[in-house]
C-alpha cells in the first residue's frame, strides 16, 4: 500500500520532517510518498498563501492518484484545497487539521490547540464548526511562531509551544492537546511527556486514517460536491490545470 502525503508549501526540510513523522506510525507494508509543490509559497500563514499554495498541491496529488496511491494526506493544518483535492480523488483524502480534531474527540472530552501565529485562528475556528468539533474545543491558541521558525531549533519556538500548553490546562481545562502546523509533528511525543497529557500530532493522526479507510476499503464519493470536475477550457497559467 502506497500512501501520498504532500506538503502544500515549497520548503524541502519540513517536507522531509513530515515524511519522517508519516514513516514511524505507518503499518507494515504500507509505503510513504512525500512530495510539495513545484511552486508556491514557503509556508501558508493566512488566506492569500493559501490560495497560491493549492494549484500546485493538486498538481501533485492528481499525479500521484494516477500512479496508484491507496490515498493522500494534505500536511497543512489548515486542510488546504480539501474539498478540491477529493473532488479529484476517488482514494481517500484526509487533511491533517481534520484527522487531529477527530482524534483528540476519540481520546479526551474537551481539547485545545496550538497553533503558529494569529492570523491562522479564524481559519482553524471556521474549520472546527464545519467539522462539528466546535463545542469540544477549548480555545483555539496561538504561540506566536512564524512556520518557518519551526525549522530553526534556536529559534525558541518549542518554548513559546510549550508555554501555550501549559496555559491551555490551566486556563481552558483542556484535557489533550492538538498541534496545529505540520512542521510541530517532531514535537508531540516530547510535550506528551512533559504536560502529562495527549498531545496530537495531525501528521501520524491522518496517516492512521487513510490506512485504515483504505483498508476499509472505503472510497470518496463522486455525488454532490465531490462529484469530478466538469471537462472545460482553462485559460492563461492555469491551462495545465483543466480537468
Amino acid at each position: 500500500m502506497k500512501i501520498h502525503i504532500v506538503n502544500p508549501n515549497t520548503t524541502t526540510s519540513m517536507t522531509q520532517k513530515i515524511a519522517a513523522a508519516a514513516r514511524a506510525v505507518a503499518g507494515p507494508g504500507v509505503e510513504i510518498v512525500a512530495d510539495q509543490p513545484e511552486m508556491g509559497p514557503v509556508s501558508i500563514e493566512g488566506y492569500y498563501d493559501e490560495a497560491f499554495a493549492i494549484p500546485g498541491m493538486l498538481a501533485r496529488i492528481r499525479a500521484a492518484e494516477a500512479d496508484g496511491v491507496a490515498g493522500h494526506v494534505i500536511a497543512c493544518f489548515d486542510d488546504t484545497g480539501l474539498d478540491a483535492a477529493r473532488s479529484i480523488c476517488t482514494t481517500p483524502v484526509i487533511g491533517i487539521g481534520e484527522a487531529g480534531y477527530h482524534v483528540a474527540s476519540l481520546i479526551a472530552g474537551r481539547f485545545s490547540v496550538v497553533t503558529t501565529l494569529a492570523r491562522s485562528i479564524p481559519v482553524l475556528e471556521h474549520n472546527l464548526h464545519r467539522y462539528g468539533l466546535a463545542a469540544r474545543c477549548g480555545r483555539v491558541r496561538a504561540a506566536d511562531v512564524e512556520v518557518l521558525a519551526l525549522e530553526d531549533p534556536a529559534s525558541g519556538a518549542r518554548a513559546k509551544i510549550s508555554d501555550q500548553i501549559e496555559a491551555a490546562k490551566r486556563e481552558d481545562r483542556a484535557e489533550a492537546i492538538v498541534l496545529g502546523c505540520a512542521g510541530m509533528a517532531d514535537l508531540a511525543a516530547e510535550l506528551s511527556r512533559t504536560h502529562g497529557l495527549p498531545v496530537v500530532d495531525g501528521v501520524a493522526s491522518a496517516v492512521a486514517l487513510v490506512e485504515a479507510l483504505a483498508r476499509l476499503g472505503a472510497q470518496t464519493s463522486k455525488l454532490g460536491g465531490y462529484a469530478a470536475p466538469l471537462k472545460k477550457t482553462y485559460t492563461g497559467a492555469f491551462a495545465r490545470f483543466a480537468p
